[in-house]
């Protein structure tokens, strides 16, 4: 009996204790998941919110047209390259004639309302654009530009050729990525050439006109003419030689707009060809370019002549950005001040474009600041170079801008 009893009392405990540690298990378990659900919960909804403001971030694409220049002092000025740079224009050259705030113009940094513009990487940029080739098509301030691109380049990939496609200015190849960039210099994109009265009394002739300049609105310079078939990406300017009364004067030396061969009688204004010339010029680069190349049209670059224009003593000596009422002064077109042409070319350029499969590179209004930026008196010319800009310096920015606006393109295709 008591064996049998020993046996039950085991039995028993074994029992219990079988069933006390189920329910600590259950209990375990019970408090794990409550755990993990807690857990889960304090986690989850940070996590979501974040993702959520990320994604709608993301859908909201940043207007870097619009913002403010800050001091930043932690901006090791010369930033990207210096000023030994052997593509560097002499006249924009401003630490080399020692311009007296030529160190503190890369020191302001452009700070768009809603984002942030990232700096330029050049190695990931070399990169990103393996055999690739990049275009500039337009007047001086587009090599302006594309100095600040190659000098960019160079810092970082020493290994580069010189080397021009059919028509350009000027052009090398980074060789270790095959990437080409190159400048090819038109100053209205369409073809022109100086035009005499002939002993034949054609339309021109009949109304008096004896000399001027014959613009040819349906046919592209021979500069650049073959660059939509090369280039995968273009960046096209035009807008300063429009309004150039130095070169074509109204009266003296007009501009006589030509379309199949043919003047156009009565002759139109230079503001009505400027249009022709938009329109006809981006349809032919739509045509001639190859599927897949990106297409951009730089908005127009200010001048900052004060006091008169460059040939009447003005000038541009300030040495900071201009504040937002002193840039609504010197461009609004209710005032109809000196550097006009700027918001004029621009309002052109948005028509023109409207339709077409160009998008804009906004650098105008960024621009209009820096009045502090141009090379003025150290540019070497008999007057004050407003009108270029300092290397290093602004259009450092603009190819910031392009480069943010590339990466766009590259996300939505």
């Amino acid at each position: 009996m008591a064996v049998v009893r020993d046996h039950h009392t085991k039995r028993t405990h074994s029992l219990s204790t079988t069933s006390s540690s189920r329910t600590s298990i259950l209990l375990l378990s019970l408090l794990c998941t409550v755990s993990l659900y807690l857990a889960f919960s304090l986690f989850k909804s940070p996590s979501l919110a974040a993702t959520s403001q990320s994604l709608s971030q993301n859908q909201q694409p940043c207007d870097y047209s619009n913002g403010k220049w800050i001091y930043d002092l932690t901006v090791r000025s010369p930033s990207r390259y210096d000023n030994t740079c052997k593509e560097i224009y002499k006249g924009w050259n401003c630490i080399g004639s020692n311009k007296s705030n030529a160190i503190e113009i890369v020191k302001w940094r452009w700070k768009p309302n809603q984002c942030d513009l990232p700096p330029f990487d050049p190695v990931a940029f070399l990169k990103l654009y393996r055999n690739t080739n990049i275009g500039f098509v337009g007047d001086s301030l587009n090599r302006n530009m594309f100095v600040s691109l190659f000098c960019t380049l160079k810092r970082v990939s020493g290994e580069v050729r010189k080397w021009r496609p059919v028509g350009a200015d000027r052009g090398f190849t980074f060789l270790q990525y095959n990437l080409t960039i190159a400048y090819h210099r038109t100053n209205l994109l369409a073809r022109y050439g100086s035009w005499s009265a002939s002993d034949k009394n054609g339309k021109l002739e009949s109304l008096g006109y004896k000399e001027g300049y014959r613009v040819d609105v349906d046919i592209p310079d021979g500069t650049w003419a073959e660059a939509p078939t090369f280039h995968d990406i273009l960046i096209l300017n035009t807008g300063h030689w429009w309004w150039a009364p130095s070169k074509f004067h109204p009266v003296k030396s007009p501009m006589l707009f030509f379309e199949k061969g043919t003047p156009l009688v009565p002759p139109i204004s230079s503001d009505a060809g400027l249009d022709m010339v938009l329109g006809h010029m981006t349809s032919f680069v739509e045509r001639k370019v190859r599927p897949g190349t990106v297409l951009f049209f730089r908005t127009q670059s200010p001048r900052h002549f004060e006091g008169g224009d460059w040939d009447q003593g003005g000038s541009c000596q300030r040495l900071q950005p201009l504040m937002p009422q002193q840039v609504e002064e010197l461009f609004a077109l209710k005032n109809n001040g000196t550097n006009v042409e700027t918001r004029l070319v621009n309002q052109h350029l948005y028509k023109a474009l409207r339709s077409s499969s160009f998008q804009l590179l906004d650098i105008t209004h960024m621009s209009e600041y820096r009045a502090d930026a141009h090379p003025s008196t150290s540019g070497g010319k008999k007057h004050d170079d407003c009108m270029h800009w300092c290397l290093p310096g602004l259009t450092d920015v603009w190819n910031d801008l392009l480069v943010a606006q590339l990466k766009k393109v590259k996300t939505r295709s």
